[in-house]
């Protein structure tokens, strides 16, 4: 936008608002002024009927002949002629209804409609003292009125609203044109004004772009006025000069700028072997932010070798590190195609998490796709290790979701970017409970609500749902509160979907206490899967409480005392 163009918008609203302020305020003045004098007017016609109407009736009743219809008929005849003679205009009307809405009086000829009538009469009862607006005879007229009781007359002085509000149209009208005039003449003033204001200016403007789109540092403007716009010209010849002495420092620091950003690629690629990469942006972005750690809630897996005591020594050294490096970086790379994050290897264990430094809807939903890619890729790696007549691997997995604490830990020399807390410890847990139940993977009951609020568990047309199993209730050791553990699979086979759904009932009336009907539902699942430990257990457990019932407070926690 043109420097003319914005002193334009900030005088010319000022000039409007002020004109607007003043001509609204004579307007209002005027109008308030205009209208108050109608108002009195018609009060003073109401007043001097009313109080005529009622000398006539004093002089009727004085007389004794307030009884005689006769003497009443003369009497509001002399008020309507009364009423006819103070009527300055034609379309001034003064009338009388009666409590009905008829019109019993007029100083001109009036027919009021049958629908008139009625807000009529409203208006009448609710408005004696004031001014109003009322409908008679199909036109809008402004009205005083009175009630003369001795008639029993609602008594009106009425004239056309566009009569009455005639002065305050035309002050209208007149304001309008003086505030149009009033606002054309200091717009047509403020456009020569800027134009003269601003046309030194652009021709400065002009020599700044010709010189810029020569390149020639050599070039300088005109200094034409002695006032702020030659100081401009001047103070430009200066920079320019000023510049044609730096460009040779400028070249040499965009050349260190260049090497720098290499130097800074260079870091980020060897870094990325330990660092996630959106940490390393977010270091880069912000490094005093990497010192402040933050409450998140996040995924975290834990997965260990079983028996990695035993593996190791049937293998040489270097036999060890081959097969321990092939197996690393097919975890860590589903991990990592998951958006998770490698936070640390502990021996033969990983340790990851989901939702930091970047925080994701699925995080919980990535996680167990992670574990169970894990378990698919360890089948691959095992296939290698049997081919090469090397002992295969196996593999425990342990998935919980909560709020921990996340952020660089440690000291000034040596920093972790790591994430601590109790949830993190409870997936440690469920990773060493894989060892007990005999399954690959357990997930805790954080995890299977988030599964379910992602509509995983249900199954669908696409046949998105991962069958799931409700293991047990466990307090690990440490803990008192108790809580839930399933383990999860991509697919089942038809008769370990039927054992599944069988052991899941028998659950159910396990925490019902109805543990002969439990039992019943885990030896049928036996039948199916004979060799199951889980089961197994719980029908031990079943069995046991069936013929000695747990005390009423029982609460069918496990109470873990081994990690």
């Amino acid at each position: 936008m043109k420097i003319r163009s914005k002193i334009i918008l900030v005088v010319l609203p000022l000039i409007i608002v002020t004109l607007i302020l003043a001509e609204t305020a004579s307007y209002f003045n005027a109008i308030n002024g205009v209208n108050r004098v109608a108002r009195q007017f018609l009060g003073f016609k109401a007043v001097q009927l009313e109080n005529y109407a009622a000398n006539q009736w004093e002089l009727l009743a004085e007389n004794g002949y307030a009884g005689r219809p006769d003497m009443q008929a003369a009497v509001q005849n002399a008020v309507e002629i009364y009423a006819k003679s103070i009527s300055l205009s034609d379309t001034e009307l003064i009338f009388a209804v009666n409590g009905t809405g008829e019109v019993v009086m007029s100083s001109s000829p009036l027919s009021v409609e049958e629908a008139e009538r009625g807000p009529l009469l409203d208006r009448l009862e609710g408005e004696r003292e004031g001014i109003t607006t009322v409908r008679i005879g199909g036109e809008d007229r402004v009205i005083r009125a009175f009630y003369f009781s001795p008639f029993q007359w609602y008594i009106v002085i009425s004239e056309l609203e566009s009569v009455f509000y005639q002065d305050a149209y035309r002050i209208a009208w007149q304001t309008l044109m003086v505030l149009a005039a009033a606002i054309l003449v200091p717009i047509v003033l403020l456009l020569l004004f800027t134009a003269r204001l601003t046309g030194p200016l652009g021709r400065v403007v002009a020599a700044m772009q010709g010189i810029i789109a020569g390149g020639d540092l050599s070039g300088r403007v005109a200094v034409e006025y002695r006032d702020e716009t030659g100081k401009l010209a001047y103070t430009f010849n200066l920079m320019i000069a000023a510049l044609e002495r730096a460009y040779g420092q400028i070249k040499g620091h965009a050349f260190q700028a260049v090497l720098a950003g290499k130097k800074e690629q260079r870091i980020r690629q060897i870094f990325q072997k330990y660092v996630p990469r959106d940490l390393i942006d977010q270091f880069f972005a912000s490094p005093e932010s990497m010192l402040v750690g933050e409450n998140r809630s996040l995924a975290i897996l834990f997965s260990d070798i079983r028996s990695f005591t035993t593996i190791s020594e049937s293998l040489a050294p270097d036999e060890m590190v081959q097969s321990l490096n092939r197996y690393f970086s097919g975890q860590v790379d589903i991990i990592m195609n998951r958006q998770g994050i490698v936070d640390k290897y502990m021996g033969d264990a990983i340790m990851a998490f989901w939702g930091a430094p970047v925080k994701h809807e699925d995080d919980a939903i990535q996680a167990v796709m992670a574990g169970l890619d894990m378990l698919d890729a360890l089948r691959a790696f095992n296939e290698g290790q049997k081919r090469a007549g090397k002992p295969e691997f196996r593999i425990g997995i342990g998935i919980n979701f909560g709020t921990v604490t996340v952020g660089n830990i440690g000291s000034e020399r040596k920093m972790d970017y790591t994430v601590i807390g109790d949830p993190v410890n409870l997936a440690s847990r469920l990773e060493g409970l894989t060892k007990i139940y005999r399954e690959e993977i357990l997930i805790s009951e954080a995890v299977y609500g988030e599964l379910r609020r992602a509509g995983l568990l249900e199954a669908s047309a696409q046949g998105t749902s991962l069958p799931c199993r409700f293991l047990d209730t466990v307090a690990v050791k440490g803990k008192k509160r108790g809580v839930k553990i399933y383990t999860i699979r991509r697919s089942l086979s038809p008769a370990e979907t039927k054992a599944w759904a069988l052991h899941n009932q028998g659950m159910e009336l396990y925490y019902r206490r109805a543990f002969t009907e439990a039992g019943m539902k885990f030896q049928e699942m036996l039948s199916l899967l004979p060799r199951d430990l889980a089961a197994t257990a719980m029908l031990q457990r079943c069995n046991r409480y069936a013929k000695t019932p747990p005390a009423p407070d029982w609460d069918g926690i496990e109470v873990m005392q081994t990690k």
